[in-house]
């Protein structure tokens, strides 16, 4: 049994006798998840006993799963398990350095060939994970005298990576086309202008206007550069991504994916013209002084990238299970935003009430992501419900009737704020 070392803080401080210094006092002082622990709707780091599927073992208790980012249910596919199982036959567990030095398998290469070719672009870069693609891409990206354009809703990757750039960063409203005319004005078409944006928003499952994107960078002569992490497997003609979804890949000059989500694996890559990628390969410092994934990952993705190719239909799946949703959830009075995904952000408002419904719903049965502010609007807090091309219909019902049934619950009740 492995201890809740979060739970264990308050009382390894007791007697710990040696005066605190500055920055443990002002880590201390940070009590909200302890507070949350003892109202019992702490409602994160819950440690599943069973794989991703859409049924999962927590507690010894069998939980419906709608917070997965695992789009296609692949997860526990043999085709991938068998791959993996392989690739530690033939080389091992892991590859013992960074790409650059002794890290680099003819599997790493093989996937970055099969990655680019399903991205539509002519060559790709694989990094050890999404995050990491990011962070490195853009700032080697990019100088002291250039622009970095990003959506005020883009993934906290984005924000990082621009955080390390050298470069001036603007941010628009949320998918608000004129927000972003105006930012560009600020630009100086000499310089380099790299517009960053989510093909998928990860929160409430909207798609990037990359139609209107691309037009506006044309005339400002600004590069694209799309994360299509939720985007690559969903999206697209064969799962093939946002810009593929839009016709625009040629006009997409940077496209980045993750593993983690339909690809079930670990790592990310980014795709381009052989020049970019060139560059990147030897510039960006997140790939050059990271450990490169291991091979057993690697093997999966391939895996997971012939799957979609030969069984079209898992991804025409998804998408009935999504509208299935949707349309259940409208008709029980849900406020689902604009999502156009298999991404249905429940709309509830308050943080506490958020992580009420999550708790209740799990002691029922059914595993939803709360996601408060930051990650969205202040007030804004949501039910990140995910959909999977493995759910049944009876289990959408299932969950569905679940939501209906706390939400009524906690709207009749009397929630005391807990929060600073």
């Amino acid at each position: 049994m492995y201890r809740n070392t979060v739970l264990e803080q308050d009382l390894s401080l007791t007697f710990n006798k040696t005066p605190m210094r500055k920055l443990q006092k002002r880590l201390a002082e940070f009590k909200l998840p302890q507070i949350f622990m003892e109202k019992g709707i702490y409602p994160f780091y819950h440690s599943l006993e069973s794989g991703q599927d859409t049924e999962v073992v927590l507690k010894g208790k069998k939980v419906l799963m709608f917070g997965s980012n695992s789009y296609l249910g692949l997860t526990n596919h043999p085709k991938l398990k068998e791959a993996a199982k392989r690739a530690i036959e033939k080389y091992g567990t892991g590859a013992s350095g960074s790409r650059l030095m002794n890290g680099n398998l003819d599997l790493h290469d093989e996937l970055e060939y099969r990655l680019a070719e399903f991205v539509g672009k002519p060559a790709a870069t694989v990094f050890s994970t999404g995050f990491q693609v990011n962070v490195g891409t853009i700032p080697s990206l990019v100088g002291r005298n250039d622009f970095i354009i990003i959506d005020d809703k883009n993934h906290a990757s984005i924000i990082e990576g621009c955080r390390l750039a050298y470069a001036k960063t603007y941010k628009y409203r949320h998918n608000d086309m004129n927000s972003l005319e105006t930012v560009l004005k600020k630009t100086n078409k000499e310089n380099i202008t790299l517009i960053v944006v989510d093909g998928v928003f990860s929160m409430e499952g909207d798609l990037a206007k990359l139609d209107e994107i691309s037009q506006l960078a044309e005339k400002y002569n600004a590069s694209v550069m799309v994360d299509d992490a939720h985007g690559l497997g969903v999206v697209g003609k064969g799962g093939a991504g946002t810009a593929n979804h839009y016709g625009l890949t040629d006009k997409t000059d940077l496209i980045m994916g993750t593993f983690s989500k339909s690809l079930s694996s670990l790592g990310g890559f980014i795709a381009s013209d052989f020049e970019t990628i060139n560059y990147i390969k030897h510039n960006a410092r997140a790939l050059l002084f990271s450990a490169s994934i291991p091979p057993a990952s690697a093997a999966t993705v391939l895996a997971a990238l012939d799957i979609i190719r030969d069984e079209p239909d898992r991804i025409e799946r998804l998408w009935e299970n999504t509208n299935y949703a949707k349309k259940s959830l409208l008709q029980e009075g849900f406020d689902i935003g604009n999502s156009t995904t298999p991404i249905i952000p429940i709309f509830i408002g308050e943080n506490i009430k958020t992580y009420t419904i999550a708790s209740l719903l799990i002691e029922n049965g059914i595993y939803v992501n709360p996601v408060v502010h930051p990650a969205v609007d202040k007030d804004k807090a949501i039910l990140r419900f995910s959909l999977m091309a493995t759910h049944t219909k009876e289990q959408i019902d299932r969950a569905v009737e679940q939501l209906v049934k706390v939400r009524n619950f906690v709207d009749s009740s009397s929630l005391i704020s807990i929060e600073n």
